[in-house]
């Protein structure tokens, strides 16, 4: 998974300069020098994201098949393998989340849930309890109520976990009658030779890999980061993103000589820019291609401070998010950031810039020389001073963010 591994990147070299185009006619008395016309280089992209493709090295672990239990579409954006022991308590936590997320995510996140029972041996037992509560969830999943049994488990974990064997089937039998199931095969099947086995060697043949729960795939390759919502919706986002992004460097589209304005609309008014393609060519390219694909419809100002800038840009509203290419700073000596109200590229580093931008609301003359400046406010000032604050880095309990609805960019 790219986001977990790294994007999958690839260099790609441009020419970053053209000839001039000579018009000049020979006079037959004297000859004039060929007269340049105006142009604008090739678009040079530092790197792009690969478009999908299969793999010949799939782990076999990563091979959903039909004796698993699967929550979501096949086509979500991001599939979520867990290796699990309804005794554990981390497995419980991570299962808050996936409470959370299956319900937000319908479409872009799949869960698959996958018995580790950490039964143990009779001599060194590790989770008395753990046979029998997979044996339950499997006896649930025989009347097509597994997820329920699965999830009533998980959820009053701290109130079985430390009973007596005999007082934990005492309440399986009630979760059983609660959850409407028949009865009488419930009973019968909690204790059947068939799932005893099946709980048995889900314990003693794992696969060599998995050595403790929960043992996590996202897309195939292992994940050991953190279990919050927030974290993990990170990771949703981002690999939801991939679909959108572009596997080519976006060819040079402006037209020498021409001015361009760009009118970003949202629900608090219009906010009009002038853009410098004179100065920044190559940002000011790429912020024309991508309003022109869309890019930036229903994307919120994630980050926005108040004396100091309004950002946005990224699908996934994150601060993460890219185009799936970058390019390198333009940087003009004669522009500084002296003023409010001037539209420069977001980075990470000097060949960073992506599809992130911020309008400065005062002077931050701490960034000269560091971000590309390529357009400035000249109608809307006061739509963009009227945005809600928000600040990414506290992470959780943000407000939400004002959203822009649509970019369009006229010539002039």
């Amino acid at each position: 998974m790219r986001f977990l591994t790294g994007f999958i990147a690839f260099a790609i070299l441009l020419s970053a300069c053209s000839s001039p185009v000579s018009t000049a006619a020979p006079i037959e008395t004297e000859t004039s020098a060929p007269a340049e016309v105006a142009s604008y280089p090739e678009f040079s992209c530092t790197s792009v994201t690969s478009a999908e493709s299969p793999s010949d090295q799939v782990s076999p672990l990563a091979m959903v098949n039909e004796t698993d239990w699967v929550r979501g579409s096949a086509e979500a954006a991001v599939t979520l393998i867990e290796y699990g022991d309804f005794q554990c308590p981390f497995c419980a936590e991570l299962e808050k989340s996936l409470a959370q997320l299956v319900t937000q995510y319908p479409d872009n996140l799949r869960v698959v849930y996958r018995n580790f029972p950490l039964i143990g041996t009779p001599e060194e037992p590790i989770h008395d309890k753990a046979a029998l509560s997979m044996q339950a969830a499997e006896a649930a999943g025989l009347q097509g109520k597994y997820w329920e049994m699965h999830n009533a488990l998980f959820a009053a974990q701290n109130d079985w976990t430390g009973i007596s064997l005999e007082d934990f089937e005492a309440w399986l039998l009630d979760t059983a009658t609660s959850l409407d199931l028949d009865m009488q095969q419930f009973t019968l099947d909690l204790h059947s030779d068939a799932l005893v086995q099946l709980a048995q060697d889900a314990w003693t043949s794992h696969p060599k890999d998995v050595t403790y729960t929960p043992y996590v795939l996202i897309n195939g390759t292992p994940y050991t980061g953190p279990n919050d919502v927030y974290s993990l919706e990170l990771i949703i986002q981002l690999e939801s993103l991939i679909k959108r992004q572009f596997h080519e460097c976006p060819p040079m589209i402006l037209t020498p000589d021409t001015a361009y304005t760009a009118t970003m609309k949202t629900a608090k008014g219009d906010i009009v820019i002038e853009l410098f393609p004179e100065v920044a060519p190559m940002a000011v390219n790429s912020f024309v291609f991508l309003a022109q694909n869309d890019w930036f419809d229903n994307v919120t100002f994630h980050r926005v401070l108040p004396g100091f800038v309004a950002q946005a840009g990224d699908p996934t509203g994150t601060g993460y998010g890219g185009p799936g290419y970058s390019f390198a700073i333009e940087v003009d000596p004669q522009l500084n950031f002296d003023r409010a109200g001037l539209l420069a590229m977001a980075n990470s580093g000097p060949t960073a810039n992506g599809s992130q931008f911020f309008i400065t609301l005062a002077p931050a003359e701490q960034l000269n020389g560091q971000y590309t400046i390529f357009g400035e406010v000249i109608q809307g000032m006061d739509v963009v001073e009227s945005l809600a604050p928000r600040d990414p880095a506290q992470a959780n309990g943000l407000p939400p963010g004002d959203l822009i609805l649509d970019i369009s960019i006229e010539e002039h």
